[in-house]
């Protein structure tokens, strides 16, 4: 999903704020549509897209025959219906109408392409770099300007001029949701009239600081613009060196929100500062991070770490792993089969002798010095899945926390198990919105309550990140698993599309993880319950959630159905198929359990 951490919400978070009132209680009564006037719950009035097609979702009474401008649509049998649409650029108006209501809708659709004024006066926005940016000596940047294609541009920096040629041909890749679409291809632009020119130049003069030019000759006239960012070439021997201050810093492959996450990064972490781009701090292992979660310290020397000893312990409920360090180094953790790698960065060993006797969890420790400053620690474990880890500095010693699995007694008997239940959206967040103006928000509260029920009659203890109609940020829930440390994290939602999806033909029970040891209760759910239920199956998805990234716990987020397809949401809201759903998430729950830990 984009702009929005939870994926079925953002589709459909401009839908009307004034609906029929919620009834939060332990069942949802399906409305009947002949008790509804028609009625239109997506699009928004005036909405705009840059999407080529628009779904209409609704209800009219039940055998009310429903057209859009003139033409019969299909309806469920309770009346709901999710036609969609193409659109033309600019205003596209449907006219809704139903025995004898009528109900207009106009959608603009714009354009994502550059505007002729932009392009005519070299605007700022089509330039690169646009912010301050700092590099180190040798290293190249790289200019870039979106520009009429019969122009000729070029940027002066110092005394060098540097042409920027234009590209053969611009390739946009399709936003990351397009893959929940099935419709994730590369898409070539036409672009008759301007083309994306780039050129390159290499830093020389340390501590120099300079405005590149970009100057541009078209239909006679030559036009300059300066106002971008400033380029710094970086004095390698005098590079600052900063501390995270984040509970866990943010570390991207690159300069924004649109780059991937890797490791946190725990808080006290230092490192130095090799590249700056606007607010962004590329560090010197490689991660770009948000100058907000650090501070600057007053020591210049690079702060690199030998190691000696490693120790550890067992605790109540995992092992602890203790590396005493010189100075708080960057991490990276990567999880596979049967092995949980930690790497340990400006970090050089000098190490003799590990003490790691018999563990419930990991069989042996391996390490190796991979680079002159790299240190990968190997945890060869006794099962494949893992149950959850944690990462933190005490002064100069980093801990690592591997949690140990749970003791369970049967499928019947959850005792010692604690599962944490996320019902999704709440307050205000009204997440996704059906064709007759039930919510995600209240059907999300009511199955998570439906499951807590069985979870507790087996003798799991249960954690709701809310228990009534009430606002919980992200950051909450997110806490509440880090500080709970439950055996599993589930938040439970309902799901929708992006404007240009087929809200008719796609339903079905979807799976999100994001850390390995999620991946097998999320496959194990995904057969379970539609094997089971005889739902469709929607898939099983790779994604950076919010509720899926807390790594103390196997957390997934499941996508029971779809909010806007008019046939699934007659079984979402139905009660018995609410009360079989809760059956067979709490029956997958267990049995997964079960195989896991015997």
């Amino acid at each position: 999903m984009v702009k929005k951490t939870y994926l079925c919400a953002f589709f459909l978070l401009t839908a009307l704020l004034t609906i029929a009132p919620y009834h939060l209680n332990n069942k949802i009564k399906p409305v009947q549509a002949q008790n509804n006037p028609l009625k239109i719950v997506y699009p928004p009035d005036n909405h705009q897209t840059v999407a080529p097609s628009i779904f209409l979702i609704g209800s009219a009474p039940e055998n009310a025959t429903v057209s859009v401008n003139g033409a019969t649509i299909d309806t469920s049998s309770q009346g709901f219906f999710a036609p969609s649409f193409p659109l033309e650029m600019g205003a596209n108006t449907f006219v809704v109408r139903s025995q004898n209501q009528t109900i207009t809708k106009t959608i603009t659709r714009t354009s994502n392409q550059p505007s002729q004024e932009d392009l005519r006066s070299l605007a700022p926005n089509l330039l690169y770099p646009s912010v301050d940016i700092a590099r180190l000596p040798d290293e190249l940047v790289c200019f870039e300007a979106i520009a009429p294609k019969n122009a000729q541009v070029s940027v002066k920096l110092s005394q060098n001029t540097i042409p920027l040629n234009p590209t053969d041909t611009t390739v946009n890749l399709p936003p990351n949701y397009a893959v929940l679409t099935a419709n994730n291809k590369p898409e070539t632009i036409p672009s008759p009239h301007w083309a994306t020119m780039k050129g390159c130049q290499k830093l020389t003069t340390v501590g120099n600081i300079e405005t590149p030019i970009f100057t541009m000759d078209y239909q006679g006239q030559t036009i300059t613009q300066n106002q971008v960012g400033t380029i710094e070439t970086l004095a390698p021997q005098n590079l600052r060196v900063i501390e995270v201050t984040a509970s866990q810093g943010v570390a991207r492959t690159g300069p924004s929100t649109n780059h991937s996450r890797l490791t946190p990064l725990p808080q006290g972490t230092q490192a130095q500062v090799t590249g700056i781009e606007g607010e962004w701090l590329r560090l010197d292992y490689g991660a770009w991070i948000r100058e907000n979660e650090t501070r600057t310290l007053s020591i210049q020397a690079p702060p690199i770490s030998n190691i000696r000893s490693v120790n550890s312990r067992t605790t109540a409920n995992g092992t602890e792993i203790i590396f005493p360090l010189q100075n708080p180094v960057p991490i990276t953790i990567q999880q596979a089969d049967d092995t949980f790698t930690f790497s340990l960065h400006n970090t050089i060993a000098q190490t003799d002798t590990i003490r790691f006797d018999d563990n419930p969890l990991i069989r042996r420790l391996d390490w190796h010095q991979v680079t002159p400053t790299q240190i990968d620690y190997i945890f060869r474990l006794k099962t494949p899945q893992q149950w959850g880890f944690d990462v933190r500095y005490q002064g100069n010693n980093l801990i690592l926390t591997l949690n140990h699995p749970p003791t369970v007694q049967s499928t019947e008997n959850l005792r010692g198990v604690t599962i944490l239940l996320d019902p999704g959206h709440g307050g205000d967040e009204l997440g996704a919105v059906g064709p007759n103006g039930y919510t995600e928000k209240e059907i999300n509260l009511v199955m998570s309550k439906l499951i807590a029920q069985r979870l507790r009659s087996r003798g799991a203890e249960v954690i709701l990140t809310r228990e009534d109609d009430s606002f919980v940020s992200l950051g909450d829930r997110m806490a509440m698993i880090d500080q709970t440390k439950p055996t599993l994290a589930l938040s439970i939602h309902y799901n929708a599309l992006p404007d240009a999806g087929d809200a008719i033909n796609t339903k079905g029970v979807g799976m999100f993880w994001y850390h390995p040891q999620a991946h097998d209760l999320a496959i194990f759910l995904q057969d379970y319950l539609t094997t089971n239920l005889n739902r469709p199956s929607y898939g099983v998805f790779w994604n950076n959630l919010a509720l899926t990234r807390p790594h103390t716990a196997p957390s997934l987020l499941l996508e029971l159905g779809f909010m806007i397809n008019p046939e699934e949401f007659e079984w979402i809201i139905n009660p018995q198929a609410q009360q079989e759903l809760a059956d067979g998430v709490t029956n997958g729950v267990a049995q997964w359990l079960v195989s896991k830990t015997n």
